[in-house]
């Protein structure tokens, strides 16, 4: 199977990347988080991905565009986490869908899909709609038991480890649990 896979960062990508690889996937990657603030941290966490994806011989497709401000404007007045985030995913994973078609592919997926803090019920669904829209299969999998193994895999390669999601409000959010916790 030719797979796109969105890919939000490096970190997520090690386990993703092997998980998918072990299916016998043609993986290609594509980076594409508007939502990652301020752009020194999205210009941060994409040479990442650039540096691990040439290591581990995985082709990136698609341009890293980030415009923070349209995806401001589409979650303002909705910055709740959950109803913000939906808006996100959604975002990202349409244009995925619609590179995956241009290119293709059979399939999408995203590294999100590692992570036990995304709300899988929301990237099914937003992954299932923009599969529809764009006539290409949506590619779940339940990878959040491979976690651990994605974080091992990152400090091994030395990878930047961002500590929070990428927006200016998850960003606050993080700030805020840290100090809480002292």
């Amino acid at each position: 199977m030719r797979l796109l896979l969105h890919i939000c960062c490096a970190p997520c990508s090690t386990a993703t990347v092997e998980a998918w690889r072990l299916q016998g996937a043609d993986i290609t990657g594509t980076f594409f988080n508007p939502n990652i603030h301020p752009f020194s941290e999205h210009r941060r966490r994409y040479d990442t991905l650039l540096a691990y994806a040439s290591k581990i011989g995985l082709p990136l497709a698609g341009e890293p565009l980030y415009d923070v401000a349209e995806w401001l404007r589409s979650v303002a007045g909705k910055e709740r986490k959950g109803e913000r985030c939906r808006i996100c995913i959604g975002q990202r994973l349409r244009h995925t869908a619609g590179l995956a078609a241009a290119g293709g592919f059979e399939a999408f997926s995203t590294s999100l899909l590692v992570s036990p803090w995304q709300e899988h019920e929301i990237i099914i669904e937003e992954g299932e709609a923009a599969a529809a829209a764009e006539a290409v299969e949506f590619a779940y999998r339940d990878l959040r038991p491979s976690y651990r193994r994605s974080v091992e895999m990152s400090r091994e390669a030395e990878l930047y480890r961002q500590k929070y999601c990428g927006c200016i409000y998850s960003e606050h959010e993080a700030a805020l649990q840290r100090a809480r916790s002292r």
